[in-house]
């Protein structure tokens, strides 16, 4: 019984009477489910059936009728109980009595389960699933005090909570991440500020449902926790979800400060915060840069967290979404190898999963990688191959941003630069906090001769994920468009940043090298672009017309110029006499 030390300092007398009654509903529905009730200790109720299905029965009328029972008292002297149902074996006394880990574990579970509420093991749930028409949500593994191993919970959606369990309540599914944006705090003193805390929080849920590899839980669910302090873990437990992201808005004179937190629900750890502080302008504006600003700083953090978690996966355990994830991981260490066992695994989730569009775009990724990083003896067949995979992918989800964006960068590299402008568009429409597809849309704008707007979307990339893993690319690539316009500072800054980062690819060499060229830095130069031919030993304006195909040679002159006082000549090389003129 919940709150029964409460409940008898209030009223022992009418607490005894009440519990006797509340014994007589369980003994009855016990026995009527061919069920043996062992002991009643304390404010306990301990039962034994030769049947899972009947027990879950028996306890899910229980409530059924407990709950009809107090509805008109008021909260406080209300009597709920919680109940686990468990299926393993027991050792019995003489005496009836029983023993043994089948019922440590039921106790552990009737502790899990919410007051009014049933909470099954794994093993239990395994033989109901299907044979009533109770639903059931997976609430994940838990570790239990004097239990070796975790033990796998499902909660029980009973016919008399139904009215009472907040709408969009769903069971995550294990292998999709998922993450409740519960209200933010106004941490003002100013009512009027409640409603900036609101829109922040309803907007970052908008925000998170464009990621399609996430799963989002509604507004009228995690806002019914609105004005509460609820424990984390519980949020995690009754929403079914992975993550949390909670929140402050703190409003001082012309200034505001908003926070926000990212929670492992399952164990209440903190696994990013971020802080940021404004002056307040336009309201609507700074709303919407910094719901773009706590979103796109917070994907990667996730994707990051997933991949890992995938890694780490004994390989007989991988399905599609996690064969996806361990992909992913070897995708983000740029090196041929790496990429080649990230294709590899793909397919083997599209082989699991024909119809998973992510899986299909992350393929299309792959061949476009090996066009733009050397590893493809074909480039424009890798192109060809990435296009059809990414359209794949949009085929069978077109709200899938990240086959747009992958289109979109197949779609530049095979000079269709229209094309692939409102490809990268239309992801940023479905998902306006994916840098990734900022960036490939300032590739495309580049090659197009709109080095001006191409700058703006590498600042919005750097802007919005300042912790992704491409990172290095949006400043060594995001040097380009600089080059163009002649700010060789501002590009050789950029890629000097890159450098110190990991993961980073030829391309950082290369455009410093062209930046220190422009600036007629000899020395530096010459020694860049030594290491971009070591590292690509087929670069030259030839290779570079072979990857990209179609760029009006007026958009790459100061590019090229630049290499060409690095010391590299036409046919790939250094020049006989390196930056002589």
């Amino acid at each position: 019984m919940a709150g029964y030390s409460r409940l008898m300092g209030q009223d022992e007398d009418a607490t005894i009477t009440a519990l006797n009654a509340c014994r007589a509903i369980f003994r009855d529905r016990i026995e009527a489910h061919r069920g043996r009730v062992v002991d009643t200790a304390g404010d306990s109720v301990l039962a034994v059936f030769d049947s899972v299905v009947e027990a879950v029965q028996c306890a899910n009328e229980v409530q059924a009728e407990l709950g009809t029972r107090d509805q008109d008292l008021p909260d406080d002297r209300q009597m709920l109980f919680r109940v686990g149902v468990n299926l393993g074996d027991v050792i019995e006394q003489d005496d009836g009595t029983i023993y043994g880990d089948g019922v440590n574990v039921a106790a552990r579970l009737e502790s899990l389960a919410e007051p009014g509420g049933i909470c099954l093991s794994g093993s239990a749930h395994e033989q109901v699933e299907g044979k009533t028409d109770l639903g059931f949500q997976d609430i994940g593994e838990h570790d239990v005090k004097n239990i070796a191993r975790p033990v796998h919970a499902y909660r029980v959606v009973l016919d008399a909570q139904v009215g009472s369990v907040p709408p969009g309540r769903v069971q995550a599914p294990p292998d999709k991440p998922s993450i409740a944006v519960l209200p933010f705090a106004n941490l003002s003193g100013d009512p009027e500020q409640e409603y900036f805390a609101d829109g922040i929080s309803e907007d970052l849920i908008t925000a998170f449902s464009g990621m399609r590899w996430l799963l989002v839980i509604a507004r009228h669910s995690t806002f019914s926790y609105k004005g509460r302090s609820p424990d984390v873990r519980d949020v995690g437990r009754e929403l079914g979800v992975r993550y949390v992201l909670e929140g402050s808005v703190r409003k001082g004179g012309d200034r505001i400060r908003i926070t926000a937190q990212l929670i492992d629900a399952a164990d209440g750890t903190h696994v990013c915060a971020h802080r940021y502080d404004r002056k307040l302008a336009d309201i609507f504006d700074l709303q919407d840069e910094i719901t773009l600003a706590i979103a796109g700083a917070i994907e990667p953090e996730l994707a990051q967290i997933e991949r890992e978690r995938a890694r780490r996966e004994p390989p007989d355990n991988l399905d599609a979404w996690d064969l996806c994830q361990r992909g992913l991981w070897h995708f983000w260490q740029f090196n041929k190898d790496d990429n080649a066992e990230a294709r590899r695994l793909f397919r083997r989730a599209i082989e699991i999963d024909p119809r998973f569009a992510a899986a299909h775009a992350n393929l299309s990724y792959t061949h476009y990688v090996d066009t733009v990083f050397a590893y493809a003896d074909s480039p424009q067949q890798s192109i060809a191959l990435a296009q059809a995979a990414a359209k794949q992918a949009i085929a069978i989800d077109d709200k899938d941003a990240t086959a747009h964006c992958v289109l979109g960068r197949a779609l530049t590299a095979g000079g269709l630069h229209s094309a692939a402008i409102d490809e990268l568009r239309a992801a940023l429409d479905l998902n306006p906090s994916f840098a990734q597809a900022h960036q490939g849309l300032g590739v495309a704008l580049c090659f197009d001769g709109q080095a001006a707007e191409a700058v703006t979307e590498f600042e919005a990339a750097r802007r919005l994920s300042p912790h992704d893993p491409y990172f290095w690319a949006f400043e060594a690539v995001g040097a380009a468009p600089h080059i163009s316009l002649g700010q060789f500072q501002e590009a050789a800054r950029l890629c000097r940043s890159a450098l110190r980062r990991p993961g980073v690819g030829f391309w950082a060499y290369a455009n410093l090298a062209s930046a220190l060229g422009n600036l007629g830095h000899g020395d530096e130069a010459r020694s860049m672009l030594a290491k971009t031919l070591e590292l690509n030993p087929d670069f030259s304006r030839e290779w570079f017309d072979r990857v990209w195909l179609n760029v009006d040679s007026s958009h790459t002159t100061p590019y090229f110029e630049g290499l060409r006082k690095a010391g590299l000549d036409n046919a790939g090389g250094p020049a006989a006499d390196p930056l002589s003129r």
